[in-house]
This record gives C-alpha cells, structure tokens and sequence, in this order.
C-alpha cells in the first residue's frame, strides 16, 4: 500500500486520467484534422505558388521576347536613319556642287559681259579720238564752209558705221 501513497503513483493515476480524458474529448482527432486542414492548407498555397511561378516564367519569357523585338525594331530605326543621312548628305553636296557650278557660270557670264562692255566703250572711244584727231587735220588743212560740211558728213557717216 505504500506504493499507492507515493508521488509517483500520484503521478501516474493523473497522466492516465489526462489521457482518458483527451482520448474521451477526440483531442487527437481535432489535432489530427487541424493537421490535416493546415498539410491541404499548406498544399493549396505550394500548387498555388507553382501556378505563380510558371505565370511568371510565361510573363517573363513573353517580355524577354517582346524586348528583342523592341530592341530589332530600334536597330532598324537607327540603320534606316543612318540610310536617310547619308541620302540627306548625297543630296546637300550635290545641291553644293550645282549651286556653285550655277554661281561659276553666273560669275563668268557677268566677266564676259563686263569685258563687251569694255570693248564697246574702248571702240566707241577710240572712235571718238579719230573723228576728232581727223577733224583736227582736215580743220587745218581744209578751210571754210565745204570743210565744215565735210566734217559734218564724214562724222555723220562714222557714226552710222559704229552704230
């Protein structure tokens, strides 16, 4: 009878009653189902992230092929810029050369208008000096009214050669 006066039985009659007692409430039934409810929980969340993850990888994929495009698309851009400045350039120098040829010619007709110009007056000049270096010599050689109206014929007569 000791044995029932000890701690230790004490102990045991109180362990075998907690067990009685949990075994009686179904406590390792509901621990055992909230195990279960948080293993589906756990397995919903898991097969929800491999969802994620794989729309993910399909975003990332679509976007990796959407920035190449961009990328083809930009290096098209600039290759067809590249095109359209030197066409651009090609055109402004030959646009260079034919105004300068233009200014040239320009340039040399007016000199050459300048020089008939120049001729003409020398002409009109040097005729001038010999109408009046010959009226001079026959002033002085011929007298009185028939040389007055020789002058005046011979003159009247270079001018209608020089016009």
């Amino acid at each position: 009878m000791s044995f029932f006066l000890t701690d230790a039985f004490w102990a045991l009659v109180a362990l075998v009653i907690f067990l009685g007692l949990m075994v009686y409430l179904k406590v390792p039934a509901m621990i055992t189902g909230g195990l279960d409810k948080r293993a589906e929980t756990i397995k919903k969340e898991l097969e929800d992230a491999r969802r994620l993850r794989e729309e993910a990888q399909s975003l990332l994929a679509e976007y990796q092929r959407k920035a190449r495009e961009a990328h083809e698309e930009a290096e098209s851009i600039v290759d067809q810029a590249r095109r359209e400045a030197a066409a651009l350039a090609a055109e402004a120098k030959q646009r260079t050369e034919d105004y300068v040829t233009r200014r040239t010619r320009m340039a040399e007709d007016k000199i050459a208008r300048a020089e008939a110009q120049a001729l003409q007056e020398v002409r009109t000049r040097s005729a001038e000096i010999a109408i009046a270096a010959a009226e001079r010599v026959l002033a002085d050689k011929v007298k009185g009214a028939e040389a007055e109206r020789f002058v005046e014929s011979g003159i009247a007569e270079v001018k209608t050669r020089l016009n």
